[in-house]
């Protein structure tokens, strides 16, 4: 009768966690993500050989099996913004399908897309690693170093990346990249977190020739070519990752470790740079922070190296998963 309720009711009036016998999730109703109802790897998916719209879904595990929320409860959003944007109620449902054992799809019948596919911005970090700025030999930034990407470069965790006939000079750049869950202006470094939904890999791949050396050194244009910020494979929220300033960050290109580090190096971590951009821009559910690059990238290799038809780069970090590309 419980189960029965619930799922009568729309998504942002539901009682979320509030079963007998198990504790309420902390301030359900209210927009925004609290994460008190337990650990998940959110995923945006297909299933293969179907048109249908993009569903939403949980991993079992990193390359696991995926679990159909929109199976378990239609009345939930099918783009993981408008998920985000439900906050915890959105969560309560998702909780409750990871312990129903229900509506398993084999991982083998999907296909994953970026676990978010339209935010309102893709806000990216340059100069972020102590030992990237030591590879080029330049000075600590003080304060964060802001760009972005267009939404449109955004493609999924195994998609092509497609080379431009404008560049080539196309280079790999692996990032660690959260995600915002609940709006914020103005936010304060003790309360930045709050507002995180959760992290994933990304691929900040850069057209150096238009970044460093055409029309003005535009990092923009260098930046936002179509097919430019895989991400993936999974959103995984915060209370799965130990500790998101201390995890392994590599690329390899061709099965050659190109770059290997720690997100420990990163100058400005998470807290920090929410509380700058806040000061100048609102924060909405869904808002994707590219977090900066370590070194080994291939314009400061000598000779510079740069990404070719055929390639494939795979872009991994501890806990979150990796992403494979390949150069088409």
């Amino acid at each position: 009768m419980w189960v029965l309720l619930q799922r009568a009711l729309p998504v942002g009036v539901r009682l979320g966690c509030a079963v007998p016998g198990r504790k309420n999730c902390q301030k359900l109703g209210s927009r925004g993500v609290s994460h008190e109802c337990g650990a998940m790897r959110l995923v945006q998916f297909q299933v293969k050989g179907s048109a249908a719209t993009p569903r939403i879904g949980l991993e079992e595990k990193d390359g696991g099996n995926v679990i159909d929320l929109n199976a378990f409860d239609p009345s939930l959003p099918r783009t993981m913004r408008a998920f985000l944007e439900e906050g915890d109620v959105a969560f309560a449902v998702a909780k409750r399908a990871q312990e129903s054992g229900q509506h398993v799809l084999p991982r083998a019948d999907v296909s994953l897309l970026a676990p978010i596919t339209n935010p309102d911005k893709v806000i990216c970090v340059g100069m972020n690693y102590v030992d990237h700025c030591l590879e080029q030999n330049v000075k600590i930034p003080k304060e964060p170093i802001i760009f972005s990407k267009f939404p449109s470069s955004i493609v999924g965790p195994y998609d092509e990346i497609i080379l431009p006939p404008e560049s080539n000079k196309v280079d790999w750049e692996v990032e660690l990249a959260f995600v915002i869950g609940k709006k914020g202006k103005h936010i304060q470094e003790p309360d930045a977190l709050s507002h995180v939904a959760g992290f994933t890999v990304a691929h900040d791949v850069s057209a150096r020739d238009w970044q460093m050396e055409k029309n003005g050194k535009q990092w923009l244009l260098g930046k936002t070519f179509d097919t430019f910020c895989p991400l993936g494979p999974a959103l995984v929220t915060k209370n799965s990752v130990s500790d998101p300033h201390n995890l392994g960050i590599r690329c390899r290109v061709n099965g050659e470790l190109v770059q290997n580090s720690s997100t420990n190096q990163m100058i400005f971590k998470t807290e920090a740079l929410i509380a700058w951009v806040s000061k100048f821009v609102t924060l909405y559910p869904g808002d994707i922070f590219l977090t900066g690059t370590p070194p080994g990238v291939g314009v400061f290799r000598k000779p510079p190296v740069f990404l070719k038809k055929g390639d494939e780069v795979q872009c991994e970090i501890d806990e979150l998963g990796t992403i494979h590309n390949k150069v088409a």
